[in-house]
């Protein structure tokens, strides 16, 4: 088999080797598409987007009053979410709306949110969430934080419950997860840029479309947990209850899905995080709060005003997490005697409130904390900036250029000089190779597919810059997983690193780069490598851990040298979980590669934002799914390459 393997890339090989040097002159349609060849699907989709907007009805009603109709019912939510957090009980619009009630006072939401948590985790956890929010008060970041997290408590249940009743769906009905299956991959992959003009003209400017942009991106994991979650429950807890006289929907809900409810909390968390990843780019259209600071910050380049926005939003979604994971293990034990005794937390809740409430028009600096006590680090963050560059500019400016001169315009152009049709076939023998027919097929159709639509040129720019990226992310990540994997104390500094990296919006990683770096290629680099590097490390670490002892012990006794363990025995059988942290670490940097448009790249993530400022739905789209053809056809092709790792290695598949 060995051998036959070895013959099959020979002969590859050494086609694509002939069509590369026969060159352009003799086979110029495979390294340029004839324009004969293009589809106009940029054309046909924003015809489409017209046609949906303009003439698309249901008889009664258009899709265009359809989808306003949707924007308005969850716009009720969120108002009063808002009105409770924010804004108060407002009479008019504008300039001229007159406060009657005003918000809950920030001493209230603070106090609320920590008595959630000393119920829920015990009183660690409540003063952990009081001290997050004591920090977004402290550095006066409250009405911003106030706006993110309105948005957040309206998002995150209607993508839960999206997100459950698609995978209950999938769950009962295999062919309709199979259908579900590649518009899941897609929602995924496609940056939310390429769907934020259609969204626009669907839904309107302002939160409302926001939190729709903010579903379509959080809701994909809730339903491929939801359906995962139901499918493991044993299936003598289901035939239990059909033992006992359980109707469909009574063994639905009574028996399966409080018997997932832990798999389910798996969903909900990721919802949770999606969601305040969505903060920044959901200010663009209209959202607010906490993502519009860090975004105005970006415009003038205040890493400062960037970095403590940035660390509010990381605030929030400590809090958010603790408390979804802490009140999914929590098992309440019924109480005696009346709804008081039942229910004390409910009832201090509510006394609680009312105090704050009474405090806060007593005491004003109780109901809005006084700019005065505001702390900002701004001007530190910005000295030390000025600092680096006024001391290492000639140092900084070297390693640049050597890096830019001998690594990545090299690697860009190599890249930028290959035929079309040969990248597809390799990749088709790739996917042959690791799964069969079907992913050979894959794969070669949507490389294909990148070709015909018009982007193989900015595709090849992105997989330059992504590859380069995730190169470096994986050659500083291996290493640091390796060493904390041995070091419980240098793991536990580092998961706390990594954490703030991932939850930290990624336009913050633009502005010291940019400051540093300024523009250009090498920046964008740069962002990307920060914002990637943590699954690398993260799943170095996860495989590491995972060998089993004795195989390491049998090595220890056979003489082996640390080396020699480290790899000949962890690194092998840890080699499934590496490559599942390479994957992760390529989708971050496909994430990142379209945000760092914004500082001077010219590939498809460049793409995206130009049409987002044209408002032209056909050519982002285009670009998004061209960007999203690169990520499955690299997910499918690392998932085939671990389950061949596993099988070699003879280890059962992950989860089974």
């Amino acid at each position: 088999m060995a051998g036959r393997g070895i013959a099959v890339w020979a002969l590859a090989l050494g086609l694509f080797a002939l069509v590369w040097q026969v060159g352009a002159t003799a086979l110029p349609w495979a390294f340029e598409v004839p324009k004969g060849w293009t589809l106009p699907a940029a054309r046909w989709i924003t015809g489409f987007t017209k046609w949906l907007l303009n003439e698309a009805s249901f008889g009664l009603f258009t899709f265009a009053e359809l989808t306003r109709f949707i924007a308005a019912v969850i716009d009720v939510p969120y108002r009063v979410a808002l009105s409770v957090l924010s804004t108060g009980v407002l009479s008019g619009r504008g300039s001229a709306a007159i406060v009657l009630l005003p918000p809950l006072p920030w001493l209230g939401v603070a106090l609320v949110f920590a008595l959630f948590g000393l119920w829920a985790g015990g009183r660690a956890l409540g003063l952990l969430v009081l001290g997050c929010f004591v920090f977004i008060l402290a550095f006066g970041q409250w009405q911003s934080a106030m706006v993110t997290l309105a948005s957040i408590l309206v998002a995150v249940p209607m993508g839960v419950a999206g997100g459950v009743t698609l995978g209950i769906l999938a769950w009962r009905h295999p062919w309709f997860s199979r259908a579900i299956r590649p518009v899941l991959d897609l929602m995924q992959t496609i940056p939310v840029f390429a769907y934020l003009v259609p969204i626009l003209f669907l839904f309107g400017f302002g939160p409302t479309a926001a939190v729709v942009a903010t579903l379509i991106y959080a809701m994909p994991p809730m339903t491929r947990v939801a359906e995962l979650a139901l499918s493991r429950v044993p299936a003598e807890l289901t035939d239990l209850g059909r033992m006992v006289g359980c109707t469909p929907r009574q063994m639905l809900w009574r028996v399966v899905v409080p018997s997932a409810r832990d798999g389910l909390m798996v969903g909900v968390n990721q919802v949770i995080m999606l969601s305040l990843n969505m903060v920044i780019i959901a200010s663009m259209i209209g959202a607010g709060g906490l993502g519009f600071d860090v975004l105005a910050a970006l415009r003038k380049l205040d890493f400062g005003a960037g970095l403590e926005a940035g660390l509010a939003i990381v605030a929030l979604a400590v809090v958010l997490d603790r408390l979804s994971q802490a009140a999914a293990r929590r098992r309440g034990d019924p109480r005696p005697g009346g709804w008081l005794a039942r229910h004390p937390y409910l009832a201090g809740g509510v006394a609680t409130v009312l105090v704050a409430v009474l405090a806060g028009l007593m005491v004003p600096a109780l109901q809005r904390w006084p700019v005065a006590w505001e702390l900002s680090t701004g001007s530190f963050w910005s000295r030390v900036v000025e600092w680096i560059n006024v001391n290492y500019f000639d140092t900084i400016e070297a390693v640049k250029n050597a890096i830019l001169l001998n690594v990545l315009v090299p690697f860009k152009r190599f890249l930028l000089g290959l035929p079309w049709i040969g990248v597809a076939g390799l990749l088709g023998v790739a996917g042959w190779r690791l799964g069969g027919a079907r992913l050979a097929a894959l794969v070669a159709a949507l490389a294909t597919l990148i070709a015909v639509t018009g982007q193989w040129e900015k595709a090849m720019i992105t997989v330059y810059l992504c590859g380069i990226s995730v190169l470096f992310a994986m050659i500083i990540g291996v290493p640091l997983g390796i060493l904390a994997a041995e070091r419980a104390r240098l793991w536990s500094v580092v998961r706390i690193v990594i954490d703030t990296l991932q939850t930290l919006p990624s336009f913050v990683y633009l502005m010291p780069a940019v400051m540093l770096f300024r523009v250009g290629d090498f920046t964008a680099m740069i962002a990307v490598i920060a914002y990637a590097v943590a699954p690398a490390i993260r799943y170095t670490v996860l495989g590491l851990a995972g060998v089993d002892p004795r195989l390491v012990e049998a090595g220890r006794a056979m003489g082996a040298t640390g080396v020699q363990i480290l790899w000949r025995i962890r690194l092998r059988l840890a080699l499934p979980e590496i490559l599942l942290g390479l994957n992760q670490t390529i989708m971050f940097a496909l994430s990142m590669l379209v945000i760092t448009a914004l500082v001077g790249t010219r590939d498809l993530g460049q793409e995206v934002y130009i049409a987002l400022t044209k408002a032209d739905p056909g050519r982002g789209l285009v670009a998004g799914l061209a960007v999203a053809f690169i990520a499955i056809i690299a997910d499918r092709l690392i998932q085939a390459a671990a389950r061949a790792a596993r099988a070699r290695l003879g280890l059962a598949e992950a989860g089974a």
